[in-house]
């Protein structure tokens, strides 16, 4: 016969507290989650969106005043000869380069970006994103302008340039600043490193295999191999693992080329696709773009059956969002753009103008149009209707009209954007890399390149959001250092701008002012005066 055991009633009543074990991870998630809330939310955006209404103020509303002028510059001189010319040795044409550029920012955050800030800040979240995009446009003018003027040549021939290069060379230099403009030069270029790994590498192959997964596999289980490795997420990553490295391998010539290529492809077959669909719902057209202005100041609840969306929320969304997308303001794209055979300072400045244009007040806004009259938002309440996700929301819309084709159109767009997004990061973690190992620097960037290809491998198979998530706290660290360097920088750029107006558009005879280092600056006067822009 089995014995019971006694226990006391009191024993029962009162049992001894059960101690909570807070793991490793949990520590890492609410120690991110601070630093992420601090970068982002409580002094980000007012950064990013100050920074952004100074430089515009100091440059005199450039991008509205010089309009017709950055206009002819970049979208009516694609066709020239000049801004696709790659004669110079060590650099990528002027096309090139903001093709690479674009690779970088035209990603994810475009498609399950845009649909994200509508789900949790409502419709007037996208006219706070084109809020942040017309500040942003003279923020990316300004970090172009300054790349430029400070970039460097490195052993193998090729320009070397981005915030770190103006922050050393610089604000470093200012007097009683030298200290602070070397160390947030060195903190810029490991945040890039970091982050490159993350939003610029892991974060996008995961995305790009959970939507394929979902496209293409969603009824069927992956089979498993060496005990817990899922077969369909590990085939994925491989494939992009080879793609990858058959491009980022051969340098940045050889990625330019192929953004060259698939930049234009990519962008306008979603383009066109999501215009057809929007043309398929032309009767929410009107209605879409008034629900984005009068939800801009947030959405009052409805009869009290809704909770509505702070102001707070709206905004936050959307300039987050934005900024995601644009990446204006964070200092990466300025790396690709100095790799540009241009002479002018200015002249590259005009395509990071025209960069923020295309990236959010097309790609964004279309994208934008496609879920405000898919029928998922309710325009009237400004809230996503019961059930709807955000991360498939686009999708949705997709599928609703083209059936299957249309969900898979969108997991192949997702897909080009991903895979460009993490080619232009290489880029950018190459030259973080190069500059931190100073005359090691290329050897420590050919290493860079190969540990950068493997990593793929692990954002095809992460399981764990926390990767994405300190990444994207590092991205917005890149941040804080590179905007202190534009605006104590500003009155260089104010120089630069004023002597570029008053020869290219005023027609003065002034020598121009072109290059922070002597040598290069005489060097690209003789090219000027030579016609050779």
């Amino acid at each position: 016969m089995q014995t019971i055991p006694f226990y006391p009633s009191i024993l029962l009543s009162n049992p001894e507290p059960v101690e909570e074990v807070v793991t490793l991870t949990d520590r890492l998630i609410e120690i991110n989650t601070a630093i992420n809330d601090f970068v982002w939310v409580k002094i980000g955006l007012i950064l990013l969106i100050g920074s952004g209404i100074l430089l515009t103020i100091i440059t005199k509303f450039f991008q509205i005043t010089h309009l017709p002028h950055w206009v002819k510059k970049t979208m009516g001189g694609v066709f020239k000869k000049d801004a696709h010319n790659k004669n110079e040795e060590g650099s990528v044409s002027q096309f090139q380069a903001m093709c690479t550029a674009l690779a970088a920012t035209i990603g994810t955050g475009n498609i399950a970006g845009v649909s994200a800030a509508i789900v949790l800040g409502g419709p007037g979240a996208v006219f706070w994103m084109w809020v942040a995009a017309f500040f942003g446009m003279m923020t990316n003018f300004s970090e172009n302008v300054l790349g430029i003027y400070y970039r460097l040549k490195n052993k193998d021939g090729d320009w070397s340039g981005g915030a770190m290069y103006y922050l050393r060379d610089g604000l470093a230099k200012i007097p009683g600043y030298e200290f602070i403009g070397k160390t947030l030069a060195f903190l810029f270029a490991v945040f890039t490193v970091l982050a490159s790994f993350g939003i610029g590498n892991m974060g996008q192959v995961n995305k790009i295999t959970l939507n394929i997964n979902s496209a293409f596999f969603s009824n069927m289980e992956s089979p498993v191999i060496l005990g817990s490795i899922p077969l369909i997420p590990l085939i994925i990553g491989i494939v992009l693992m080879i793609l990858a490295a058959l491009i980022i391998l051969g340098g940045l010539k050889r990625i330019a080329n192929v953004a060259e290529k698939v930049v234009p492809f990519m962008a306008g077959a979603y383009v066109l696709g999501a215009l057809v669909l929007i043309v398929l719902h032309f009767d929410m057209i009107i209605p879409a773009f008034l629900s984005i202005f009068r939800f801009a100041f947030g959405v009052e609840a409805v009869g009290g059956a809704a909770t509505g969306i702070l102001i707070k929320t709206v905004i936050t969304q959307g300039c987050k969002r934005g900024v995601f997308s644009n990446e204006a303001g964070l200092g990466s794209s300025v790396m690709v753009h100095c790799n540009s055979n241009v002479k002018e300072p200015v002249k590259q400045g005009l395509w990071g103008i025209f960069e923020v244009f295309a990236d959010t007040m097309v790609v964004c806004t279309i994208t934008a149009l496609v879920v405000l009259t898919s029928g998922f938002i309710d325009l009237n309440t400004g809230l996503a209707l019961e059930g709807v996700s955000d991360a498939t929301l686009v999708a949705q819309a997709f599928g609703n009209s083209f059936g299957a084709f249309g969900e898979g159109f969108v997991a192949i767009s997702l897909l080009l954007f991903a895979f460009t997004t993490i080619l232009g990061w290489s880029h950018y973690g190459c030259k973080a890399v190069e500059f931190l190992f100073g005359k090691f620097g290329i050897m420590a960037a050919k290493i860079y390149r190969v540990f950068f290809v493997l990593m793929i491998l692990s954002g095809a198979l992460m399981t764990s959001s926390l990767a994405w998530d300190i990444s994207d706290t590092f991205n917005g660290l890149m941040m804080i250092p590179n905007l202190i360097g534009v605006i104590s920088l500003s009155p260089v750029l104010v120089r630069i701008t004023r002597n570029y107006i008053d020869r290219k558009i005023k027609g003065k005879n002034v020598e121009p002012v072109l290059s922070n280092n002597p040598v290069i600056q005489a060097e690209m006067a003789q090219a000027v005066a030579e016609g050779k822009e």
